[in-house]
């Protein structure tokens, strides 16, 4: 029986072309959309602005905060460090549907959310976004210390000791490996309490059951699965490597691991990537960390995107992570 996925080009399906120095020219991105620091409808759930954060590598944030202030207990929001996914390649932090759910979450959590515009690979393959997402966490520690100033929003609103990582797809693989790396940095005053990861995006050299069940997924077929790990992986990297698979850490990450704060992983049946997200989850939870498992039978990589009803789900699994943590510290 012949391959099913023999005939995809994984090149043409993710509308993007290789060109000769190695760069991608990405032929159908995403539309993107302004920063809107102003009040312009009334239907507007968020205010949102753009901040530089590296110029040599062209990195920014992207702040949203609620439109209205929510009255709580002592004035202050948690803060929820976002990446966007996009297989490490493709997408920015200004792509509708990330900009779109980002307000939502800001406005619905409600918390100060901000967006990292990080490199994409093969331009700036791994570990480069995660440097990005490293940078941004000190940013926010160096604006907790008022150094150069601290943004009004910043002031007025956000909780600098309960900071979330979070992340869909490749997006929840940044998650994991910048919480892991601020493990080792000096990040007082302020504190990383949990990590989100929706959809992790990882994979391996041998094939898991859903891929191989889910070979010609709509969404993310195994072929473009392994066309995006080659173009984001260090070169003559595998598939086996520690940014792409991370179910045999090695001892100096294990004692990290156990470091690790509360962590909130979801998945669906219909995503190729479902065991290695269930097997990731048991592997934390194997070295002590204190993970929430949300995982539906129903549903497929990125359905947030196209389904209203599963990204409300999602934004109520972000409410309740935060808000019961922040509620149950408030009673201690």
């Amino acid at each position: 029986m012949a391959d099913p996925i023999s005939d995809l080009d994984p090149y043409k399906f993710m509308k993007i072309t290789q060109n000769p120095d190695g760069s991608l020219t990405r032929l159908a991105p995403l539309p993107s959309l302004p920063a809107t620091p102003q009040l312009t409808t009334e239907s507007q759930l968020a205010l949102s602005k753009d901040i530089q954060l590296n110029s040599t590598n062209s990195t920014f944030l992207r702040l949203y905060r609620p439109v209205t202030p929510p009255k709580t207990a002592t004035g202050k929001l948690p803060i929820i460090i976002y990446f966007h996914g996009g297989g490490f390649i493709v997408f920015s932090a200004t792509s509708a549907p990330f900009h779109h759910s980002c307000s939502i979450e800001s406005a619905q959590s409600p918390a100060v959310v901000i967006s990292v515009e990080y490199r994409l690979a093969p331009e700036h393959r791994l570990p480069a976004a995660y440097d990005d997402a490293v940078e941004a966490v000190l940013w926010v520690r160096d604006q907790a210390l008022g150094i150069n100033g601290c943004d009004e929003w910043l002031t007025e609103l956000a909780d600098f000791s309960k900071v979330y990582l979070m992340g869909s797809s490749s997006g929840g693989n940044i998650t994991y490996n910048a919480g892991l790396r601020a493990l080792d940095l000096d990040i007082h005053p302020i504190k990383i309490v949990g990590l989100i990861m929706n959809q992790p995006f990882f994979s391996g050299i041998k094939r898991t059951e859903s891929e191989l069940r889910l070979a010609n997924d709509r969404i993310i077929p195994l072929k473009v699965n392994d066309l995006m790990w080659s173009l984001a992986l260090p070169i003559g990297s595998d598939r086996d490597h520690e940014f792409c698979n991370p179910l045999t850490p090695d001892q100096n990450i294990i004692e990290k691991i156990k470091q690790l704060p509360r962590c909130l992983i979801r998945g669906y049946g219909g995503d190729p990537m479902i065991d290695r997200q269930k097997e990731f989850a048991n592997m934390l939870e194997a070295y002590g960390v204190h993970v929430i498992k949300k995982f539906d039978d129903e549903g497929y990589h990125g359905v947030e995107i196209f389904n209203q009803q599963k990204a409300q789900v999602l934004y109520d699994d972000i409410k309740a992570f935060i808000w019961s943590f922040i509620d149950k510290v408030s009673t201690l």
